[in-house]
């Protein structure tokens, strides 16, 4: 009798209008432990995060910057700061540890160290049915630099971020989806809608709209 009522109701189902869709929220939790382990996994089996800082050091210097100079490097920890990712007081934080080089005018190939904190904002592109995320740097300890203030370099390292790494993906909205068969050999399929977040003490979750249409 289960049996039946279930065809009957996936039949009526399949004569509904293709333009109907049913709604539903997906939650997706992450917390520091998940981007500890993922961070690890990174700096160990992959090569060095590295992009120039080129753009700007060659507009404050006449002179060329030589190939091996102009580079900054991720790390996963400088100074007793780790390149993790932090949830506090309804933020999300990234302190971010690093090492790099670039050329001041007449000064020649100077090199640096230090950490920046940065701020991480999420955003849902619903044309590319993915969630991203922006990094923007709030502060910058630098060591080294020959006594070279770091504004020039936070400015540089900003500029690098925005053109080599923001938007980052987070999670691929696609991946969710989900087939299911149906009546006639027809499916479903599921599209993000909308999206929202919620920062808790070592977490995020992220509710993602979505409609069920018919395929």
């Amino acid at each position: 009798m289960k049996i039946k009522i279930l065809s009957l109701l996936l039949f009526i189902f399949t004569l509904s209008p293709a333009a109907s869709a049913q709604q539903a929220e997906v939650t997706i939790s992450l917390n520091e432990q998940f981007f500890d382990a993922l961070l690890d996994a990174v700096f160990q089996n992959s090569p060095p995060i590295e992009f120039p800082l080129g753009a700007l050091t060659d507009e404050a210097s006449p002179q060329r910057t030589p190939a091996t100079c102009g580079a900054v490097r991720i790390l996963r920890e400088m100074g007793g700061v780790r390149t993790a990712v932090r949830f506090r007081e309804g933020r999300i934080y990234a302190p971010l540890a690093f090492s790099g080089s670039y050329s001041p005018p007449f000064i020649g190939c100077v090199e640096f160290s230090g950490w920046a904190e940065s701020m991480i904002d999420l955003q849902f592109d619903e044309r590319g049915q993915r969630l991203v995320a922006r990094a923007h740097i709030q502060n910058l300890s630098l060591n080294g630099a020959g006594g070279i203030g770091g504004t020039l370099i936070a400015r540089m390292l900003q500029s690098s971020i925005d053109k080599k790494i923001n938007p980052i993906e987070v999670v691929k909205l696609d991946k969710l989806s989900f087939m299911v068969p149906i009546r006639n050999s027809n499916s479903l399929r599921m599209r993000a809608t909308r999206m929202r977040h919620d920062v808790m003490a070592g977490a995020v979750n992220v509710r993602v709209g979505v409609e069920f249409l018919k395929n």
